[in-house]
């Protein structure tokens, strides 16, 4: 049964917008919704004007026989700064502050508002890349992951502290941590990885880099290659060198003054690693 035009193209765009990244043929949606093709075609010009001039991403159209159309999520500059502030005015907030110096973050990363700007900044950082996997260890970074994948069309794999009798066979690595110098250990269950796969790392927090030099070697034993490294907040370096030194990070703790009770956030180096934005 034929649907209205009307009907076709929100149906198109829900399945676009839930499907990103993946290949989809225009017989599926000619079959989909018993129109022509040409019909079909004239819809999806509609949806990529729609989807750029609203910064919601892009659509990209591969030619041939096994083409078809590609929704690539995208940000615009300023919306991107404006999910930014959002993030800083949250994390900047002085009853985060706990004894001893630390944040109070569970709330930011349980907020699935926040996380959706979190995933989205993201997803625009590496929308040109190709990324298999979105990996982090847990436990704070699994949400800033899932929101991630979810803009990226692709699983998340989480490393640990210590091995699960429930994910098999396994693969450990020892690493010194950049901030305790401790030694720690990371593992990763071998059927997460395939050899080969692209995978973005993101983690909620990094003062020296250790864990996410820790992700990075213990990729390494799966001979994946890192795409990327993203991070939520990064801290203000002192004299300490950084173990990983390609990353974007959303935010920069400048400082935190536990007498005062203020913390000052601002942008980290996200406008200084990400170029490619929507037009506006």
């Amino acid at each position: 049964m034929k649907i209205k035009r009307s009907e076709r193209l929100i149906d198109m765009t829900h399945y676009l917008t839930e499907h990103p990244r993946e290949l989809v043929s225009l017989t599926f949606f000619a079959e989909r919704y018993s129109s022509a093709k040409s019909s079909i075609s004239e819809d999806l010009v509609i949806v990529k004007e729609t989807f750029e001039n609203r910064g919601i991403g892009s659509l990209q159209t591969v030619p041939g026989a096994a083409g078809g159309v590609r929704f690539i999520p995208g940000i615009q500059r300023d919306q991107a700064e404006q999910a930014l502030q959002v993030l800083s005015d949250q994390v900047s907030k002085s009853d985060r502050l706990l004894p001893g110096g630390y944040l109070f973050m569970t709330d930011i990363l349980g907020d699935i508002h926040l996380m959706n700007h979190v995933g989205k900044l993201f997803a625009g950082a590496f929308a040109n890349q190709q990324i298999d996997l979105v990996m982090t260890v847990a436990t704070k970074g699994i949400g800033i992951a899932h929101a991630a994948a979810r803009y990226l069309g692709v699983p998340v794999v989480v490393a640990r502290r210590d091995s699960k009798v429930t994910e098999g066979s396994t693969v450990s690595i020892n690493y010194v941590s950049g901030s305790s110098k401790r030694i720690q250990t990371m593992v990763l269950s071998k059927r997460s990885v395939k050899q080969g796969a692209r995978v973005l790392i993101v983690d909620d927090f990094m003062k020296a880099g250790g864990t996410a030099a820790g992700m990075k070697n213990l990729l390494e034993e799966f001979s994946a290659t890192v795409a990327g490294v993203g991070i939520f907040i990064e801290s203000e370096q002192d004299s300490e060198e950084r173990l990983v030194e390609d990353y974007i990070s959303l935010l920069k703790l400048r400082s935190v003054d536990e007498k005062g009770k203020t913390i000052q956030v601002e942008t980290g180096n996200y406008f200084d690693r990400v170029s490619s934005f929507l037009k506006q």
